[in-house]
């Protein structure tokens, strides 16, 4: 970062080609496939801009790039609130046959429609611990929030996430009991 801050282009295409997909995989996870590129791209010219501003102390550079991922994301989303769902979060699949790509396809759906329910920031909470793999503290950090207040979030979210699966299930199986008469 202190290559960055000085305007080394090589270094600044360094630190892209190692945290661009992890970029892009949360901002996947908040915007939806559609705009998850352009978040990412606008975090990186974030990051040139304001490398002088990164402190080391304050925590690590992939923190420090997920806060601004998190922060471009949910601000895009606050001005473009009419994302299809269908561009939503898709579940990735090793090489499953055409039964479990419908399976997939069908949760991926039902995951992003349950996601894009929640608030956005249980939704963040919810993309940077499960699916970016960050700890309480590191995604604490990067909401801008305690670590208690994060576990608050996350709580909260599972919580949703669980209620509206029972719901579901609830009525596929009512659905299910009125083809049987």
């Amino acid at each position: 970062m202190a290559l960055v801050a000085a305007r080394d282009q090589r270094a600044f295409r360094m630190l892209m080609e190692r945290h661009m997909a992890r970029a892009i995989g949360l901002a996947e996870r908040v915007v939806g496939n559609a705009d998850a590129d352009d978040v990412a791209q606008e975090a990186f010219l974030r990051v040139w801009r304001r490398a002088g501003s990164y402190d080391p102390a304050a925590g690590r550079f992939t923190t420090w790039l997920y806060r601004i991922v998190l922060n471009l994301a949910i601000d895009g989303r606050r001005r473009q609130r009419h994302v299809e769902i269908e561009q939503a979060l898709e579940v990735p699949d090793g090489a499953p046959g055409p039964v479990q790509l419908l399976m997939a396809e069908e949760r991926g759906r039902w995951l992003a429609a349950a996601m894009a329910a929640l608030p956005e920031r249980q939704r963040a909470a919810l993309a940077l611990f499960h699916m970016e793999g960050l700890s309480a503290r590191e995604a604490a950090q990067v909401m801008n929030v305690t670590e208690k207040a994060f576990e608050s979030l996350l709580t909260r979210a599972r919580s949703a996430l669980r209620q509206r699966a029972e719901g579901s299930e609830a009525r596929e199986a009512h659905a299910g009991q009125g083809r049987c008469r």
